[in-house]
């Protein structure tokens, strides 16, 4: 038997399993892709997956912090007393 069956050429993705799409700007907060390049990343080749790879720092400022569920209603009663 030899190795060859075993090997596969891996897509490279900047997944880290923290897929939440931000509700506004439509990007996962954990690796920041669109809903659309995550969904045509296993089709792109690798230049066009390195494109994006570069980009996806840029986009972190746009994932502004939520202030939702017990932390924003414990800021809401502090502010309230």
């Amino acid at each position: 038997m030899t190795n060859m069956v075993w090997k596969r050429n891996e897509v490279e993705s900047p997944c880290i399993q923290i897929c939440v799409v931000h509700p506004t700007e439509r990007i996962c907060t954990g690796c920041y892709r669109t809903i659309d390049e995550i969904s045509r990343w296993s089709k792109m080749d690798s230049s066009e997956r390195g494109a994006i790879m570069e980009e996806l720092p840029a986009r972190r400022p746009l994932l502004a912090k939520r202030r939702g569920g017990r932390a924003a209603r414990l800021d809401r009663k502090s502010a309230a007393e």
